[in-house]
């Protein structure tokens, strides 16, 4: 439904400038969205397979944790992890994809990169040395799952907004002013051809009073 306007020239050109800037505006959100739909399927799609990854070691890992513990007894295995040996951070910064501020995650660790066991062998099972291991280079995908699950995330919210934006460009701000520029246009129209009349109607009373003055 269009909003009340005033019918002058003035107004029209106004509406005509708002109906350019919004189709140019529609234009570039529309180009976004594509673009972060594409980037945001990318996303999707290394979140899937990260997770598989993850699932798929961590599973294997907490087996052989299981079947270590039950040969070690759990006391002896609470005391192999007494004293940890190695230090891990995470630090943050962000990147940009499409306008959004998506934060990245990387490993800080201490040393040179390498697994140190907390523990010595002598009295430790092999299914735990290598459920240790499987967890450290578990340690790397769980990093970057998170930092694509929260990219994901962020996307999809700004993927919305876009959206609704795009949205109320194409079915309400753009249809309403068209309606106001037809509206507008329709009655400078009729004033014009009123005004013809008018001059037309003045112009023959001045004939006849003319006509009748001779």
């Amino acid at each position: 439904m269009p909003s009340f306007v005033n019918p002058t020239r003035m107004e029209l050109s106004r509406q005509k400038r708002r109906l350019q800037t919004a189709r140019k505006g529609h234009k570039l959100l529309k180009d976004k969205q594509d673009e972060m739909a594409r980037q945001f399927m990318i996303l999707i799609r290394r979140n899937r397979q990260l997770r598989m990854q993850v699932e798929g070691k961590l599973s294997d890992a907490v087996s052989r944790f299981s079947v270590a513990q039950s040969v070690m007894g759990e006391e002896q295995v609470q005391q192999a992890f007494l004293i940890p040996v190695t230090q891990i951070g995470i630090s943050t910064a962000s990147k940009n994809i499409m306008g959004v501020e998506v934060p990245t995650l990387k490993q800080e660790q201490e040393g040179n990169g390498s697994i140190d066991l907390p523990y010595g062998f002598a009295y430790t099972s092999g299914l735990l040395d290598r459920a240790v291991m499987e967890m450290a280079e578990l340690y790397p995908l769980l990093i970057e799952l998170a930092e694509c699950e929260k990219a994901c995330d962020m996307l999809a919210a700004e993927l919305e907004r876009t959206r609704r934006r795009v949205n109320a460009l194409e079915h309400i701000m753009i249809p309403e002013t068209q309606s106001n520029i037809r509206m507008i246009s329709m009655k400078l129209e009729e004033n014009e051809r009123s005004s013809i009349v008018r001059l037309m109607k003045v112009k023959q009373m001045l004939a006849q009073r003319q006509n009748a003055a001779n």
